[in-house]
């Protein structure tokens, strides 16, 4: 970091000795200017904002205690060096007060000021990585806390601790209006079939590692929010935009789109909102893309765009309505929302004319999957009882059949859910959030006010629940997806590093080293060549 020197000194002779026989250059600080007086040091000041001052006590016109005096009002920063002639106590003291950080007697020492000078620079980096440092965290926290505010709306859901976070920029924030894309793995629920959980996780992170190296080379501000396993809502921040620019986004998506296929062999799905969305509808929208990446037939190579005149009176709107409210139901563990939301949708399938079955048919078949997704997310479902249930939907029924599945299917959802501890759902929510967050800076108070819990209730139920610590837990699964990759992408060691929640390589290189008991370099040497023609490979290119 090149710093900005000013030096002040009425005698001309003093100001060449200061500019030649003080080693600058080596240093890494310029002179930005020099001054013979108080008055032109001030201006100076005001147009280069140098963070290193240099100045005499005695000088005509403006004095350097003077000059003090007019600099602190509108520089409290710079680090101030006084030099003058004068051993009066008197003179010093009335410089203190000005926060002078040092003074130097003439006839100058010029080694001693050398010295004195690299101190003081060295002091104003350390101060300004500081500072780097501190806005890089508050801004990732920031991050977060926005992110946690559209995620709470997408799902419907509220959180008070956010909100404080936010307050300072509230107004603005739920002034704003996005852009909605959802991205969806092409028939996820078939490919998660058989994949171990280890799989699912890399999956997930190679897709979303994607997403957001597309994203950042876009022209406007982002995020992406996971909603659940395979499944992505992406919204552009369109607050400076004067019109909804739909071809745009199209081709965002199509671009996105080719990306993830190109890198990962992978088939995904994106639906677009055609117009800008407010935080308030979010959630609303959120549901109508769903419906429409589920019920949309076609071709898998482009952007799906949602019908916005599409009538509430159409008989799938109402069947969708019903399943999103048993959703909801087993979600907040209300049965007496579910069994009603169940019954609606017997009901309303009850009234189908007999012609309509056909046409109604392939969408039942979509809501069972969609039904049965949202249950695995909420991990309500026995293995055996998914098993079994598979094997119905992998048959080729009807829709009286499919209704069948879908009852059987909330009834056990619903026995399940309601057998499940309070705890639990709170450590499967954590559980899930730290795997959508192991980029980011994780804490126990961040998880805690993300809960709604204390900090020490928290970790005394995630020890419980998880039977180890959550520095432990933490650390585990940064390091596993670390080897995973190591193994299988081009990127570097730094880069791993970052993507996992490390800032800094060498402290990321001590917990690998710790963990697995060689260096990531070693661990990527070792197993690189097992999984070179394995399909992962290289889904990632090298910066």
């Amino acid at each position: 970091m090149r710093l900005r020197a000013l030096i002040i000194d009425d005698e001309a002779n003093i100001l060449k000795n200061l500019q030649a026989i003080i080693p600058w250059e080596s240093m890494d600080i310029e002179i930005v200017g020099t001054a013979r007086n108080g008055e032109q040091a001030l201006n100076c000041a005001r147009e280069h904002h140098p963070q290193l001052i240099l100045s005499d006590i005695r000088m005509p016109v403006m004095d350097g205690i003077q000059f003090l005096s007019e600099l602190r009002q509108f520089d409290t920063d710079a680090l101030v060096i006084m030099m003058t002639g004068y051993q009066d106590f008197n003179y010093v003291r009335s410089v203190i007060r000005y926060e002078v950080h040092d003074y130097i007697l003439k006839p100058i020492d010029y080694e001693e000021l050398s010295k004195t000078i690299e101190r003081l620079a060295d002091q104003i980096r350390q101060s300004y990585r500081e500072q780097q440092l501190a806005q890089q965290k508050w801004s990732e926290v920031y991050s977060l806390a926005y992110e946690k505010l559209l995620y709470d709306h997408l799902v419907d859901a509220s959180g008070s601790g956010t909100r404080q976070l936010m307050s300072r920029d509230e107004n603005d924030s739920m002034d704003r209006k996005f852009a909605m894309m959802l991205v969806d793995v092409d028939n996820y629920l078939k490919r998660e079939r058989s994949w171990e959980e280890k799989e699912r996780k890399l999956w997930n992170y190679a897709i979303h590692n994607i997403l957001q190296e597309q994203m950042a080379s876009y022209p406007i501000p982002y995020s992406i929010l996971q909603v659940r396993s395979g499944e992505w809502c992406v919204l552009f921040d369109v607050q400076s935009q004067r019109k909804f620019d739909r071809q745009q986004y199209l081709v965002w998506g199509e671009e996105i789109m080719s990306a993830v296929e190109s890198y990962l062999k992978i088939q995904i799905r994106v639906a677009l909102h055609p117009s800008s969305v407010t935080i308030e509808q979010l959630s609303r929208i959120y549901k109508s893309l769903q419906r429409t990446l589920n019920l949309s037939v076609g071709s898998n190579r482009e952007v799906i765009v949602s019908d916005k005149s599409k009538s509430q009176s159409d008989p799938t709107q109402r069947l969708w309505d019903r399943i999103e409210e048993m959703v909801t139901g087993l979600k907040r563990c209300d049965r007496y929302r579910t069994e009603a939301a169940l019954k609606a949708l017997n009901e309303g399938f009850g009234q189908l004319p007999e012609s309509s079955f056909e046409r109604v048919a392939p969408i039942t078949h979509y809501l069972c999957l969609h039904l049965l997704r949202e249950m695995r997310a909420m991990d309500i479902l026995t293995n055996d009882e998914e098993v079994a249930i598979w094997k119905q939907i992998d048959r080729d029924q009807g829709i009286r059949e499919t209704l069948e599945v879908i009852n059987r299917l909330v009834d056990q959802s619903l026995e399940n859910v309601m057998k499940k501890k309070t705890s639990d759902v709170l450590m499967l929510s954590a559980k899930d959030y730290i795997e959508r967050h192991l980029s980011t800076e994780l804490s126990i108070d961040l998880l805690a006010d993300y809960l709604g819990i204390s900090g020490s209730y928290f970790s005394l139920l995630f020890k419980q629940y998880s039977g180890e610590t959550f520095v432990e837990f933490v650390t585990k699964q940064r390091m596993e997806m670390a080897k995973s990759l190591l193994a299988l992408s081009d990127k570097s060691v730094t880069q791993i590093g970052l993507m996992v929640g490390y800032l800094e390589r060498r402290y990321f290189t001590k917990v690998f080293s710790k963990y697995s008991g060689m260096l990531p370099s070693e661990f990527r040497e070792k197993h690189q060549k097992k999984h070179e023609n394995e399909g992962l490979q290289g889904w990632v290119s090298a910066d």
